[in-house]
């Protein structure tokens, strides 16, 4: 008689009720990927070869896979969370030891590195203080904290219309104190290399020309910065810095002279900066028959900010938010995906090891090629189906009472014939 048919199948039920338990245990832990126990069955060799009265032994565990399907999405209140929707894992770097997860529950450490929960840091492309990329190798993943320097003006967009029914001003010379020797003014802060703020103002004159010239209009602009008239323009036109010229249609009658240079020089009380020299560029500006008016007003300077948050984008580009207003690349999260991603050795917190039977990892960036995208503020929940998995317990329980049985009868079976008399 042979009891060790029914013994495999107790096995084999008791260990699907483990992977069952498993499975159950971890229904709410983050980025956890449930298991499915496969089983073969057993045929013993003989030496004359299988026949077809052969009768199996049992069964065996031949695996026990894991399922990396997507799990649900769901809403965090860390801006510091990831979630992966779609193919890759995190890769992560604990003192030189590379481990992947799906687990994206980070937070940042006393260094400002990116870690999860045991300490490991998140890795990817690093950026440099101009907010460029290092695409090499990845790297860990640090939040600096230091403030974004300031940045000097070195252009200034200014498109106004004016209006073409004025006349000259019946004052001359320019004078930022006498309106009555200018027709219209406007001003921007502008910044020097130290990030301090000039108030620069534009004053616009329109002017008679000698002889006059049919169809063109003739504006001069002249500069005041911090209350100071700009050391330009000729004797008599102190703080002349360029003339605007339009045609019949309203139109610039050269885009190409609309860039009208400025230079504005810093006092040595204002800490040793350099002086700004720009342009202020007026393309795109109008003289219609409509009341003056500032259409566009920018520049490209900005003071200094310190790191007010931050975020990570689909792409995986983490943008740091500054109190100027300004933004900047402080880094992009890789994911690295493998093409037998069930060949992966788990080694438990979340984590799976690079193995023979996985191949090497395939780094790259979110959003491209076959890797997923990423959501901030929110994590991958397990994958298990809980309604599934109890009802794989009855199937599981069943089975087991089943074998149970069989040992039963073999059991009775002996009994009868030792009782033979």
């Amino acid at each position: 008689m042979s009891f060790q048919q029914g013994l495999s199948g107790l096995n084999a039920a008791s260990k699907s009720l483990e992977v069952i338990g498993n499975n159950v245990a971890n229904a709410s832990t983050v980025g956890f990927k449930g298991s499915q126990a496969q089983f073969a069955d057993v045929y013993a060799t003989s030496l004359s070869g299988g026949g077809s009265s052969q009768v199996g032994i049992g069964t065996k565990v031949s695996k026990v896979s894991q399922q990396f399907s997507q799990g649900n999405i769901t809403a965090s209140n860390n801006p510091l969370d990831i979630a992966i929707n779609g193919a890759g894992f995190f890769r992560m770097d604990s003192n030189g030891t590379v481990t992947y997860g799906r687990n994206g529950q980070f937070e940042l450490d006393k260094t400002g590195h990116i870690v999860n929960g045991t300490g490991a840091a998140l890795t990817g492309y690093t950026a440099n203080a101009a907010g460029v990329l290092s695409t090499g190798a990845p790297s860990k993943l640090q939040i600096s904290t230091a403030d974004l320097p300031p940045a000097i003006t070195g252009k200034v967009k200014e498109v106004v219309n004016l209006d073409s029914g004025q006349k000259a001003p019946v004052t001359t010379p320019f004078n930022p104190a006498d309106p009555t020797s200018y027709n219209n003014a406007t001003s921007i802060s502008v910044f020097d290399s130290l990030g301090n703020p000039h108030v620069v103002q534009s004053f616009f004159v329109k002017t008679n020309p000698t002889p006059p010239v049919t169809g063109i209009s003739t504006w001069e602009v002249y500069g005041v910065a911090d209350d100071v008239v700009l050391n330009t323009g000729p004797a008599g036109k102190k703080g002349l810095i360029g003339s605007l010229e339009f045609g019949e249609d309203g139109a610039l009658t050269t885009a190409g002279k609309a860039a009208l240079p400025f230079n504005v020089t810093i006092p040595a009380s204002a800490g040793g900066a350099a002086d700004i020299k720009s342009t202020i560029d007026y393309s795109g500006s109008t003289q219609y028959g409509s009341p003056f008016i500032v259409n566009a007003l920018s520049q490209d300077g900005y003071t200094s900010g310190r790191l007010t948050g931050f975020n990570t984008g689909a792409d995986g580009i983490i943008t740091g938010r500054y109190s100027n207003g300004k933004s900047a690349t402080l880094g992009q999260v890789v994911l690295a995906n493998f093409t037998n991603v069930n060949g992966l050795q788990p080694l438990g917190n979340n984590v799976w090891a690079e193995s023979t039977t996985s191949g090497v990892p395939l780094v790259g960036a979110p959003s491209s090629g076959t890797f997923g995208t990423l959501q901030a503020s929110a994590v991958e929940d397990s994958n298990v189906d809980l309604t599934a998995e109890l009802v794989n317990m009855i199937t599981a329980q069943r089975v087991y009472q089943a074998n149970a049985q069989t040992v039963k009868t073999q059991d009775q079976v002996l009994q009868t014939l030792v009782n033979l008399r």
